[in-house]
């Protein structure tokens, strides 16, 4: 680095991270008047340039398969080519390495929006059961909030955002503010009759898409290509109903390409901004500004506070704990793939819907856990129908079929008569996943590089077992036969590979207690009045719901608590 420049302007806040957690935060805190400045890894996104929302394979001469067909040998873009994912698994020159024995999955998105440009936009309120789950069978930890205490942010989000969903009145998934959901395919009905056989309550899904006009955004025209992105903004995506919307303000700067670094802090050991690295220029920079609200993902975050170490916080900030890095989570998945004949040669109809299925079902055994052998539980998502071909959509038909008039009968014998079940469950913590810096690994900018340590324990292998026996259940019952599994290269091992469903948590917990916790229940540090940490970093626990609302709520009350208590004076 050639050397630091540090910005004229001081800012009330600046954000680090323009995803849920960060999107949510500059939404609130530009509504009520604070002048913001937000840091992004990644560029800016352009919707019309980046979505392939309602583009064919036959658009590109790879036919979807991706440059030099690098689909086919795994080396193609994540979740394929014509999704809106930016970022990945591997990102060049930014690496991170494991302890021994450990494998970990870290997914980075480096684009305005994040992760919610294309994840699935499952939105699942945590519950009572969730947030005092000690309480119930002993291990972890509460979290220092109740569901009362969370109840109006969860709803302020679903109003703006949009969930879909119907009112049920099951205790482990809170009903909410809900969209009017669509109606459900003909394998979902299938799934939903063999759920009532086997006690399983499949009910409307709950995703963050619009079904009726709201904010000045179109509500969904079920293309079914939610993954691809969405060009009226129809299924959320922080970047297009939250950060875009605030630029608009005036009271929001935004700065793209921005490594950030460390938190710097002044000569009393106080936070006073963000020192970052511009990706293209290569040179350091320093935002100023009153308050710090990190948000860059679970790891990142807990990267950024490990490697911003001083006089005052030898062991990194908000660390006195001893805390950050720690309580690492993911959470369980497992899944089996089915093929139904039932299904075979089924008149074609449009199955497109808001790009995923239209049920699913909410853990329905939260009161059988002493008959059911382990702890907390799952829900599960599934999929079926006639969705768009696309390579690799037929393999094997050739080698069943034989040749000719015979593979394309068989094709469309088989499309649409194949479904598949996923789990997704709740880890608790344990002390052998956590991350920490590897002492001599820095990436590409010179900046320390996070180092993971992760097992499943007992817990996890017996939830992705009873998984296991469940799927086989209900697509027995459907009267279909279990083909194998959902996803080989992540369930290979009967359990997936950590971090690869992408819903890290914990690693800055709040509580109760600043020597056993990061934040307080604001999300704010409790060695550091004006430091905020907004992402999946502050979760106690991973239930077995989707993280997203719920850093949309956290976000918001902590942005709301962030301006009353700087009017104070005490921030």
């Amino acid at each position: 680095m050639a050397f630091l420049t540090t910005s004229s302007e001081e800012y009330d806040v600046v954000v680090v991270g323009a995803g849920a957690g960060g999107g949510g935060s500059v939404h609130v805190l530009t509504d009520l008047g604070l002048k913001v400045c937000l840091l992004e890894a990644g560029p800016m996104l352009d919707p019309a340039k980046e979505f392939k929302e309602h583009k064919w394979f036959y658009d590109y001469g790879h036919r979807g398969a991706d440059k030099g067909g690098a689909g086919y040998f795994g080396d193609g873009k994540p979740y394929g080519f014509m999704t809106t994912t930016s970022g990945g698994w591997e990102l060049p020159g930014e690496p991170y390495t494991m302890g021994e024995g450990t494998q970990f999955k870290w997914f980075r998105s480096r684009i305005v929006g994040g992760r919610t440009n294309h994840y699935g936009r499952m939105s699942f309120r945590f519950s009572q059961l969730d947030f005092k789950c000690k309480d119930i069978d002993g291990l972890g930890d509460n979290w220092p909030i109740d569901y009362d205490e969370i109840s109006p942010y969860y709803d302020k989000a679903e109003k703006f955002i949009g969930v879909t969903g119907t009112k049920e009145g099951i205790p482990s998934a809170p009903d909410g503010i809900f969209e009017t959901p669509p109606q459900p395919k003909v394998h979902e009905l299938l799934a939903r009759e063999a759920g009532k056989k086997l006690g399983i309550p499949f009910i409307a899904n709950r995703r963050a898409v619009i079904t009726s006009n709201k904010n000045g955004r179109a509500a969904c025209h079920y293309c079914g290509q939610c993954g691809r992105g969405c060009l009226t903004a129809s299924a959320y995506a922080a970047s297009q109903v939250e950060v875009f919307p605030a630029l608009e303000t005036g009271r929001l700067k935004l700065i793209t390409d921005a490594m950030c670094r460390e938190v710097s802090v002044d000569s009393s050991g106080k936070p006073d901004g963000v020192i970052y690295i511009d990706r293209n220029t290569r040179l350091e920079h320093k935002v100023r500004a009153k308050a710090v609200v990190l948000a860059a993902s679970s790891c990142e975050s807990a990267r950024i506070l490990l490697n911003s170490k001083s006089k005052h916080h030898p062991n990194g900030l908000a660390n006195s704990s001893g805390q950050v890095g720690r309580n690492l989570m993911d959470t369980v998945g497992f899944g089996l793939s089915g093929y139904v004949p039932a299904l075979e040669g089924m008149p074609k109809y449009d199955t497109d819907g808001f790009g995923g299925s239209h049920l699913y079902a909410p853990w329905w055994g939260y009161n059988d856990h002493q008959k059911l052998g382990f702890p907390r539980g799952y829900h599960i998502e599934f999929g079926g129908g006639f969705g768009m071909p696309g390579p690799g959509s037929y393999h094997g038909v050739a080698r069943k079929a034989g040749y000719g008039t015979a593979i394309k009968q068989l094709a469309r014998e088989e499309y649409g008569a194949g479904v598949g079940f996923a789990g997704r469950g709740e880890m608790i913590p344990n002390e052998m996943s956590y991350c920490e810096i590897d002492p001599n690994v820095v990436d590409q900018w010179g900046i320390p590089v996070l180092k993971f340590h992760f097992q499943w324990t007992d817990h996890e292998w017996k939830q992705a077992r009873h998984m296991e026996r469940t799927f086989t259940e209900i697509i027995e019952t459907m009267g279909g036969k279990v083909r194998g599994l959902a996803n080989a290269a992540r369930e290979a091992d009967g359990i997936s590979v950590p971090g690869s469903i992408i819903h890290e948590v914990g690693t800055a917990r709040m509580g109760d207690n600043p020597k056993t916790s990061v934040l307080n229940k604001y999300c704010q540090a409790w060695d550091a009045k004006n430091l905020f940490v907004v992402d999946g970093a502050s979760f106690v626990s991973n239930p077995d719901k989707n993280p997203t609302l719920t850093i949309s709520a956290f976000a918001w009350r902590a942005a709301e608590y962030l301006v009353e208590e700087a009017k104070k004076g005490n921030v």
